[in-house]
C-alpha cells in the first residue's frame, strides 16, 4: 500500500455526509482509515447514515454526525466544535453541502430564489471553511479544505444561473483562500462533479429526453456515481496531495471536454 494514502488517525468532517457524493466520500475515507464526522441537515436521514457507514467499516467508534444548517452561523460554529472535540484534531474539511436550482429563467426569478441558493452553497462553504481554518491554523499541524462545486461553475446551463453563479463563487473562493491559508499549512481546492446520480439529480438523469441528450456528450457512457468521489477524497484528504492547492479537480466523465 502507498503509504501516503494511509488515513489512519486523521480526523475529517464532511457537510452534507448524509447522502450523495458526500456519503460516497464519506465511505472512501473511512476504508481509508480515518475517522469522521458527517453533518446533515436532516436528523433522521443523517443519524441513518451515520449508522450505515458504521456498520459498513466495522467500527462505530469511527464515524460521528451532527445536525446542521450550514447556512446558519451559530450551528455551524456548534457543529464544528463538537465535531472537533470529538475527533480530537480536524485535518481535513469537506464543504459538501448544497441545494440545487429550481429550473428558474432569469426574467422570472425572485431574489428569494437567488438567494436561496447563495445562502448554501456559498454562505454554508464561507462558514465551514472559515471554522475550519481558524481550528487549523491554531492547532498549526495543517490541514485540508475542499469544497464540492459543479461543472456549472465554468459551463453554462439555461435556467441555472443562480445555480451557476454560487459555484463559480466557490471556485474563486477557494483560489483566493490557497494563496491566504498556505502559510498554516493549509490547502485548498475544489471539486468539480459532471453528472452524477443522487437524489438531487434523479429526476434530470431519469428523464429520457434528458439523457438522450446528455449521454452522447459524456465520453465515458454513463452516469457518474457517488463512489466516483472517494479516490479524490481520499487523495485530498492525505499527505499524497501536500503539494496540490487551488486547483479544480474536475470528475465528469469527460463531459466538459466532449
Amino acid at each position: 500500500m502507498y503509504k501516503d494514502f494511509d488515513l489512519s488517525g486523521q480526523g475529517v468532517v464532511i457537510t452534507g455526509g448524509n447522502g450523495g457524493i458526500g456519503l460516497g466520500m464519506a465511505r472512501a475515507l473511512l476504508a481509508a482509515g480515518a475517522r469522521v464526522s458527517i453533518w446533515g441537515s436532516n436528523p433522521g436521514k443523517t443519524e441513518a447514515a451515520a449508522a450505515g457507514l458504521a456498520q459498513g467499516c466495522g467500527d462505530a467508534a469511527r464515524v460521528q454526525y451532527q445536525v446542521c444548517d450550514v447556512g446558519e452561523e451559530a450551528q455551524v460554529e456548534a457543529a464544528f466544535a463538537a465535531s472537533a472535540a470529538w475527533l480530537g484534531r480536524v485535518d481535513a474539511c469537506f464543504a459538501n453541502a448544497g441545494v440545487s436550482s429550481k429550473g428558474t429563467p432569469l426574467t422570472e426569478m425572485s431574489l428569494d430564489e437567488f438567494r436561496r441558493v447563495q445562502r448554501i452553497n456559498v454562505e454554508g462553504v464561507f462558514l465551514t471553511f472559515r471554522a475550519a481554518a481558524r481550528h487549523m491554523a491554531a492547532h498549526g499541524q495543517g490541514g485540508s479544505l475542499v469544497a464540492t462545486a459543479s461543472t456549472a461553475a465554468i459551463e453554462g446551463a439555461a435556467r441555472n444561473s443562480h445555480y451557476g453563479a454560487s459555484k463559480g463563487a466557490v471556485t474563486s473562493m477557494v483560489r483566493a483562500l490557497a494563496v491566504e491559508l498556505a502559510r498554516h499549512r493549509i490547502r485548498v481546492n475544489s471539486i468539480l462533479p459532471g453528472w452524477i446520480v443522487t437524489d438531487m439529480t434523479e429526476k434530470s438523469v431519469g428523464n429520457p429526453k434528458f439523457a438522450d441528450a446528455v449521454m452522447p456528450r459524456i465520453p465515458a457512457r454513463r452516469w457518474g456515481s457517488i463512489d466516483d468521489f472517494g479516490g479524490i477524497a481520499v487523495y485530498l484528504a492525505s499527505r499524497a496531495s501536500a503539494y496540490a492547492t487551488g486547483e479544480q479537480f474536475v470528475i465528469d466523465g469527460g463531459y466538459t471536454k466532449f
